[in-house]
Formats: structure tokens, sequence, C-alpha cells
């Protein structure tokens, strides 16, 4: 079975939940509420991939820590 992540105006979800109930091979409709990430958090990651791209010979594939993880 698949899920999809749709995003619907607020003027329109419960025209568009309507619709979705009509459909026999709908399953399930569930609301499901937006992910906040802080800006604070979004500049630390921006941060590490271009401290990665400066620098790529000092990070760690993640195979490569998968596998020691393992061992």
């Amino acid at each position: 079975m698949k899920s999809f992540n749709i995003s619907i105006p607020d003027n329109k979800a419960n025209i568009f939940i309507e619709m979705m109930k009509n459909l026999k091979f709908v399953k399930k409709i569930q609301e499901v509420p937006d992910l906040f990430i802080p800006e604070e958090q979004k500049e630390i990651v921006l941060n590490r991939l271009k401290e990665i791209e400066k620098d790529p010979e000092n990070s760690l594939d993640w195979e490569e820590i998968e596998r020691k993880i393992k061992l």
C-alpha cells in the first residue's frame, strides 16, 4: 500500500476530504500536522553541508559508519 502527503489550501480541505471519501480505493484519510523546523536547526545543517563540500575527505560515508557499527 502507498501513502501520499499532499498540501491543500485550508479553504478547500473539506471539499477534498469529501471527494476522497467517495473513492472506494481510499482506505484512510488522516490530517498530518506540518513539520516545523526552526531556522537555527536549518542553519546548522546548511553549515555542516558546506563543511562537507569544502573538505569531503574529512567526513565519513554512511555505509562506512554502518559497517563499523555492525562490527
